[in-house]
């Protein structure tokens, strides 16, 4: 078996290899993959070059606590032929991923997880999560007063580039959120918005005229409206457009796919009942490949000290870490120190942009502590100014 990367030419192959591990045929359209970047795909192959394996990459940016933004590749588009399952290909095309990764000289590896069981072996941890809220629309009055700002309603064809520019400032404010680069938007590649599928934009704009969030939305079922996303540089826009798609006509409730966690929106109902949490679950799987760059790239919101001995067994690798926070910024350097914290490197992942308290891992019995207090250090230590959330898919 070789693994080799992939040029323009193979995208009919990588798709239809693809698409061929999971039973399915490709879209007619192509546009969900229109996107890859063929330099960084790989293929495994076997014999006289036939094709029993794909994976590939994204290149994103990250933004990370602190509003630092960093490039980070996202694992997208993995398959193994049924035939050749549980003989090592996922495996080795992993590994030739992670060489590569840090051939170009990035430090992190992000992917949305199909199987969670698979991929924590390769070393990513949970690390951002989400849910569904649906809201009956009788009990969707709110407790507060209308926020200011007009509310316009557009196709999506009509206003790309202020859904793109929007997003975009959007998204370097947020820990966990990932770039939507132009070319996802030019080529209609991935899901609603990015995709060309017909949907409305509730634009919103501030009182100078500028557009600050947007609603993208459906009613793919009777008397059901979807929202795909909200996108709002703050709560008080957020809010504005949660009232709008709540106030639209014969429909009996309202999905919104995509609700942070801690999002405030459920307070702000007189009736606290009125949204049902639905599928709660992880979002964005986050790994670590140089794990001081890493941990000096992001902010920090306490001072202080821990060692942390990692272990990185897919790799055969394994640290011991002197992290020294001081001012917002760290320090992280080799140390012969007794470990305040031992975990392994999925854990890290899960802790690294604030969203899962290390405390939690504790209690789990997936991080060990060596002291008392240790954990609260480094529940403290790990916070963000705000929980993480991702909504792009890939």
């Amino acid at each position: 078996m070789e693994i080799r990367p992939t040029t323009d030419q193979d995208s009919d192959v990588f798709i239809e290899t693809l698409y061929a591990a999971f039973a399915r045929f490709p879209e007619p359209d192509g546009k969900v993959w229109s996107a890859l970047e063929m330099d960084r795909a790989l293929l495994a192959v076997e014999g006289a070059g036939k094709p029993i394996g794909t994976a590939a990459a994204y290149s994103f940016e990250l933004t990370l606590p602190g509003e630092v933004v960093v490039p980070a590749a996202g694992v997208t588009a993995v398959g193994v032929l049924p035939t050749h399952r549980r003989q090592g290909v996922l495996s080795a095309m992993m590994r030739r991923h992670f060489a590569d990764v840090r051939a170009r000289g990035e430090f992190l590896s992000v992917l949305l997880a199909s199987e969670a069981v698979i991929y924590r072996r390769f070393g990513y941890g949970p690390a951002t999560y989400t849910r569904r809220l649906t809201v009956p629309r009788h009990k969707a009055a709110f407790a507060l007063p209308r926020p200011e700002g007009s509310i316009e309603v557009l196709r999506r064809a009509e206003c790309v580039d202020i859904l793109e520019e929007v997003y975009d400032r959007y998204r370097r404010a947020l820990p966990g959120a990932l770039s939507r680069p132009s070319h996802w938007w030019a080529s209609g590649a991935g899901q609603s918005p990015i995709s060309p599928a017909p949907r409305y934009i509730a634009v919103h704009r501030d009182a100078e005229g500028v557009a600050d969030g947007y609603a993208c939305y459906s009613q793919p079922e009777l008397e059901t409206l979807t929202v795909d996303e909200i996108i709002a540089t703050d709560d008080t826009v957020y809010t504005a457009l949660a009232r709008f798609v709540l106030e639209h006509d014969l429909v009996t409730q309202v999905v919104f796919k995509h609700l942070p966690t801690g999002h405030p929106l459920r307070w702000q109902f007189e009736d606290f009942r009125a949204g049902e949490i639905g599928d709660d679950t992880d979002w964005l799987w986050v790994r670590l490949l140089d794990i001081p760059r890493a941990l000096t790239a992001r902010r920090w919101f306490t001072d202080g000290e821990l060692v942390l001995d990692v272990d990185d067994p897919v790799l055969g690798e394994h640290g011991r870490y002197l992290l020294t926070v001081r001012d917002g910024e760290a320090a992280c350097v080799p140390t012969g120190r007794e470990p305040d914290l031992s975990l392994d490197v999925s854990d890290l992942g899960s802790v690294y942009l604030g969203g899962t308290a290390p405390g939690t891992l504790v209690r789990a019995g997936r991080i060990r502590a060596h002291r008392p207090g240790a954990a609260a250090i480094a529940d403290d230590l790990f916070r963000a100014e705000r929980p993480p959330h991702c909504l792009h898919w890939f």
